[in-house]
C-alpha cells in the first residue's frame, strides 16, 4: 500500500476525513453578517498594511472613526460577485490519425476534477495552505488576529491573513489582468487590494461550495517551472497524473505554492526539501499523518523523488514544425478565430483546443525523410529542399516538410517555411521552371490546339509574336534554346522532352492571358500574394511560386480538373468536447474534365510513357502508374518536380534560400557528391518518388481513370490510354507514342536524345530576371 493510501485510510473519522469526502455537489455555507464583514475587513486591511496601532485604536462596531468609516465605505463600494473565466488551458495540434503534433500554451495547465487528485495533496495543501479552511467563510477572522498579534511583535509583516479562497481570488485577478496596472492592482500589498480579497472571498464562499473552491484553487494556481494547476505540475516533477502522488510528493508540490521559484526541487532541492519537510510537520501536527508516516517521507532525497518531464510548447519541438507553423499561421489569418491576429493566437494558446489536421503522419515522415537523404540539414553545400504533399479532391496537406529544422540562427536552421506563400510565414516563391508548362498544355487543349500536331521547335528560335494580352502592346522578338533537342514535336513528345521552344510557339498560339488564369485558378499566384504575370516567359517558369500552391496545381489535373483550396484543419474542439465550425471542403471545376484529363495523360507519358529519354522515366513508381514534370530555371537557380497519382500530389523544390541566382545549383558538392549541375531530375525528382513510395506504401494501386477522348495508342501491344496507365511498363523497344489520330511527323526529334532518366535543362538566357533572395537559413 502506498504511503498516500495509508494517510487516507487512517484520516476517514478526522478532520482529515472530512477534506477528503468531500463532495463537490456539497451545498455552499452560509454568508455571515455585516458586522463580521466590517470586521474582516478592517482586519485584513491591517494586516497588510501593518498597521497594527491603528487596529486597535479603531472603533470597530460604531463606526465612529474617520478611518474605519473610509474602509468600510471602499468596502461596500467593491462589486458583490466577481467572475471567473475559464482559465487558460493548454491546446493540442494533432495529426490526422489523432497522435500529437505539438502543445501550445501561455500557461501549461490540465484542468482535472477534484476527485482526480490525490486525498494526501489535498491534505497536505489544506494544511500548510489554510488549516481552518472548512471552518471558516472565506475569511479566518482568527487566522487574521493571529497575524496581526505576529506581526505586532516582530515589527513587520511576516504572516498574512490570507485563507485559501483568498489566494484562489488573488489567482484569478493576477490571471485575468490585461495591463501593468490591473497586475500591479491584483499582487500590489496594499489594504485596497486585501479589501477587494476579502469582498470578492465571502461572496465566493456564498456561491461555491468547499470542495469546488479547493478544486478550482488547485486547478488555478502556480506550482513553478511552467506548471499551472496540480495536473500539470504532478506531470512535471514527477512525471505522474494528480491522482497518482504519494504523500512526499503531494508535501513537495504543496510547499511549492509559496514562493515557486525559492522552492522549485529541480533548481533548488535543498530549500524544497526543507519546506516539504515544514508541510509534513504541519500535518503531523493537525492529525492528518502520523509523525512515523512523516519521518519516512523525510527520508526520501529530492534528488530521488523529482523526475521531471518537460512538455514541450510550440511547434518548434515538433516532427512537423513548418506543417505546424503553417496550421497556426492559418488561425491567425482567419478572421473566424477572432478580430485580430493577437486575438487568435490568444484564442489556440488559452483555449484548451484540440485541433485535429490534415496531416498524414507516415507521409509527413517519409518526406523529410527523403529531403534529408538527398540533403542532410547541415550539408555544407546549404542548399535547401522543401516538399509538399496535396490529396487530391479534398485540398487537404498531407506532409510539408524541408531539410532544415526550426530556429532562428544557425546552419540548417530557419524560421521560414519554404513551401508556404509570405502571408503563411513563408518566402516570396521561387521561379518554378518547367514545371509551369502544364498550365500552357491546359490553355492550348482547351482552345482547341491538336495534341497530334506536329510543330517545328528549333533551338534557337525568335518569337516575334507575343503581345500583351491586357493592353496590345508587342513584347518585341524573344529568342529561346532548347537543351533537350531540337526538330518537330507532337504534344506528348514536347512534354516528355520539355522542348522550351516548342511551349513558346503554343503559348503565342494560346496568348499569354489565359495560361496565367488556369494558374490562378488553381490557386497559384506569386509568393508574394500579387497575380502572376502575363508575359512570354510563363510558360518557361519565371514566376516565384511556392511548392504548396504547385501541389495544390497538379493535385488540380489529378482530380479532373477540380481545384479545392488547401485545407490543413478537420476540426475543432473546445475543452467541453464541444465542435466548432471550420471550413469545409471548398472545391470548383476550373477547367473541364477533358482539358485536365489530356494534361494527366500527356504527364504520365512524361514518367511511364514508351518515349525513350524522357525526362521523368526516373520517377516511375514500381506499382502504380503517375504523372509529373521537371522543372529547371536558367543556371540551374532553381530545380523542381510536381507530380502526381491518383490518390497524392506533391512538388518539390531544391534551390538556395540565399538566393539562387547567386548560388546556382552548379560546380558544387551535396551530401558528398559533386554535381556540375543540377536538374530538376537531379534531386527533386528522387525526392518525389521517395516521398509518394513511403506515403503509398501499404495501398492498394489506383488507375487513372480519363474520359474517353483520351485513349492513346503507343506503338506496340497497348490499345488504349488506360490500359497503358495500368500498365507503367509498355513493351520494350516501343518508343513511339501518338494519338488514335495522329499524322506522321516532318522531322526526327530529339536528334540526339538523353538518355532515359536525364533532367531537362529548361534555360531560356533572355528571359527570366534573377530572383530575388528568398530568405535567409
Amino acid at each position: 500500500m502506498s504511503l498516500g493510501r495509508e494517510v487516507h485510510e487512517g484520516n476517514q473519522r478526522t478532520y482529515a476525513g472530512r477534506l477528503m469526502s468531500m463532495q463537490p455537489s456539497a451545498r455552499p455555507r452560509p454568508g455571515i453578517g455585516g458586522l463580521v464583514i466590517r470586521l474582516v475587513a478592517l482586519l485584513a486591511a491591517a494586516v497588510i498594511a501593518g498597521l497594527v496601532a491603528g487596529l486597535m485604536a479603531l472603533p470597530l462596531i460604531g463606526g465612529a472613526g474617520v478611518t474605519a468609516r473610509n474602509v468600510v465605505q471602499s468596502f461596500e463600494r467593491l462589486p458583490e460577485t466577481m467572475d471567473t473565466p475559464p482559465l487558460p488551458q493548454r491546446s493540442q495540434i494533432l495529426a490526422s490519425d489523432g497522435s500529437v503534433i505539438a502543445t501550445l500554451f501561455y500557461q501549461n495547465r490540465v484542468e482535472i476534477p477534484l476527485q482526480s487528485v490525490a486525498p494526501v495533496m489535498r491534505q497536505a495543501t489544506v494544511a500548510i495552505e489554510d488549516s481552518r479552511y472548512l471552518d471558516h467563510n472565506g475569511v479566518d477572522v482568527r487566522g487574521t488576529l493571529r497575524a496581526v498579534a505576529s506581526n505586532t511583535r516582530s515589527g513587520d509583516v511576516q504572516q498574512g491573513g490570507s485563507t485559501l479562497t483568498m489566494q484562489y481570488v488573488k489567482n484569478v485577478l493576477v490571471n485575468e489582468a490585461t495591463n501593468a496596472e490591473e497586475l500591479e492592482a491584483a499582487r500590489g500589498q496594499s489594504p485596497v487590494r486585501k479589501l477587494r480579497e476579502v469582498r470578492y472571498a465571502l461572496a465566493l464562499e456564498r456561491r461555491y461550495s468547499k470542495p469546488e473552491i479547493l478544486e478550482r484553487y488547485l486547478n488555478i494556481v502556480y506550482f513553478g517551472a511552467g506548471a499551472y494547476g496540480v495536473e500539470a505540475a504532478a506531470k512535471r516533477y514527477f512525471s505522474k497524473t494528480a491522482a497518482e502522488l504519494t504523500l512526499p510528493e503531494a508535501a513537495t508540490l504543496a510547499g511549492i505554492v509559496q514562493q515557486p521559484t525559492a522552492f522549485d526541487p529541480i533548481r533548488n532541492p535543498e530549500r524544497s526539501a526543507k519546506r516539504r519537510d515544514m508541510v509534513l510537520a504541519r500535518m503531523t501536527q493537525l492529525g492528518y499523518i502520523t509523525k512515523g508516516q512523516a519521518a519516512q517521507a523525510a527520508l526520501i532525497p529530492m534528488q530521488v523523488l523529482i523526475k521531471p518531464t518537460i512538455v514541450p510548447n510550440g511547434c518548434t519541438t515538433s516532427y512537423a514544425p513548418f506543417f505546424c507553423d503553417y496550421v497556426l499561421q492559418t488561425i491567425r489569418t482567419d478572421p473566424a478565430f477572432g478580430d485580430t491576429p493577437e486575438s487568435r493566437e490568444a484564442f489556440l494558446r488559452r483555449g484548451g483546443y484540440t485541433v485535429r489536421t490534415t496531416l498524414n503522419p507516415k507521409a509527413q515522415r517519409g518526406a523529410f525523410e527523403a529531403v534529408t537523404d538527398a540533403i542532410p540539414i547541415n550539408d555544407e553545400s546549404r542548399r535547401a529542399a522543401a516538399i509538399t504533399m496535396m490529396e487530391p479532391g479534398t485540398g487537404n496537406i498531407l506532409a510539408m516538410t524541408q531539410n532544415r529544422e526550426w530556429g532562428t540562427s544557425g546552419r540548417g536552421k530557419t524560421t521560414y517555411n519554404y513551401n508556404t506563400d509570405r502571408a503563411h510565414g513563408g518566402t516570396i516563391g521561387m521561379q518554378a521552371g518547367s514545371t509551369f508548362k502544364v498550365f500552357t498544355l491546359a490553355a492550348a487543349l482547351e482552345s482547341g490546339i491538336s495534341p497530334t500536331e506536329y510543330i517545328s521547335s528549333p533551338s534557337p528560335n525568335t518569337f516575334e509574336g507575343f503581345t500583351n494580352c491586357e493592353t496590345g502592346a508587342s513584347f518585341g522578338p524573344i529568342t529561346v534554346r532548347n537543351s533537350t533537342g531540337q526538330g518537330t514535336f507532337d504534344m506528348a513528345r514536347a512534354t516528355a522532352y520539355s522542348i522550351n521552344t516548342y511551349f513558346m510557339a503554343i503559348e503565342e498560339r494560346t496568348g499569354l492571358c489565359r495560361p496565367a488564369e488556369i494558374a490562378e485558378s488553381m490557386g497559384v499566384f506569386l509568393g508574394s500574394g500579387e497575380p502572376l504575370l502575363r508575359v512570354p516567359s510563363f510558360t518557361l517558369g519565371s514566376m516565384e511560386v511556392t511548392p504548396l500552391a504547385m501541389a495544390n496545381a497538379y493535385a488540380t489535373f489529378a482530380a479532373h480538373g477540380v481545384y479545392c483550396k488547401p485545407r490543413s484543419i478537420l476540426e475543432i474542439r473546445d475543452r467541453d468536447n464541444r465542435s466548432l465550425d471550420v471550413p469545409d471542403e471548398d472545391c470548383t471545376q476550373v477547367i473541364s474534365q477533358d482539358v485536365a484529363d489530356g494534361v494527366a495523360a500527356i504527364l504520365t507519358g512524361v514518367i511511364d510513357g514508351p518515349i525513350t529519354g524522357r525526362t521523368g522515366a526516373a520517377m516511375s513508381l514500381a506499382d502504380r502508374p503517375a504523372a509529373g514534370k521537371t522543372g529547371t530555371t536558367n543556371e540551374s537557380a532553381a530545380v523542381w518536380f510536381a507530380g502526381f497519382t491518383p490518390d497524392i500530389a506533391a512538388a518539390v523544390w531544391v534551390g538556395d534560400p540565399r538566393g539562387g541566382f547567386a548560388h546556382p545549383m552548379k560546380n558544387l558538392t551535396i551530401n558528398g557528391k559533386y554535381y556540375d549541375q543540377v536538374f530538376g531530375g537531379t534531386l527533386p525528382g528522387p525526392i518525389w518518388k521517395q516521398s509518394m513510395t513511403a506515403a503509398l506504401e501499404g495501398t492498394d494501386p489506383t488507375p487513372f481513370t480519363l474520359s474517353n477522348e483520351w485513349s492513346l495508342r503507343p506503338a506496340r501491344g497497348v490499345t488504349s490510354m488506360s490500359s497503358l496507365l495500368r500498365d507503367p511498363k509498355p513493351g520494350e523497344g516501343s518508343d513511339e507514342f501518338v494519338f488514335d489520330n495522329s499524322a506522321k511527323p516532318t522531322a526526327t526529334a530529339p536528334a540526339e536524345p538523353p538518355a532515359t532518366g536525364t533532367p531537362d535543362d529548361d534555360s531560356a538566357p533572355t528571359v527570366p530576371e534573377e530572383a530575388p533572395v528568398a530568405a535567409p537559413e
